[in-house]
């Protein structure tokens, strides 16, 4: 699958393993963002959906913005 807006190619089968590794309602802490208007590192935030090359997030500050797959990073909070 292809991310047209950022340029991103993903299999189908790295798409299905993104989802088992985050599913809705998993919680997530953010490393690193690419992005001018990006929450700061450290922020957490709860997953609700895997999209083609990007984890959705609700950040617990109130932003949405995605991480982008090989771009940003997230760690899984236990």
């Amino acid at each position: 699958m292809y991310n047209k807006q950022d340029n991103i190619c993903i299999s189908t089968k790295m798409l299905a393993c993104l989802r088992k590794l985050y599913p809705i309602g998993t919680r997530v802490e953010l490393v690193k963002m690419d992005d001018v208007q990006a929450p700061p590192v450290g922020t957490k935030g709860t997953v609700y959906g895997v999209d083609i090359g990007s984890l959705l997030v609700h950040w617990d500050n109130g932003s949405t913005l995605h991480v982008l797959y090989g771009i940003d990073v997230c760690k899984i909070l236990k």
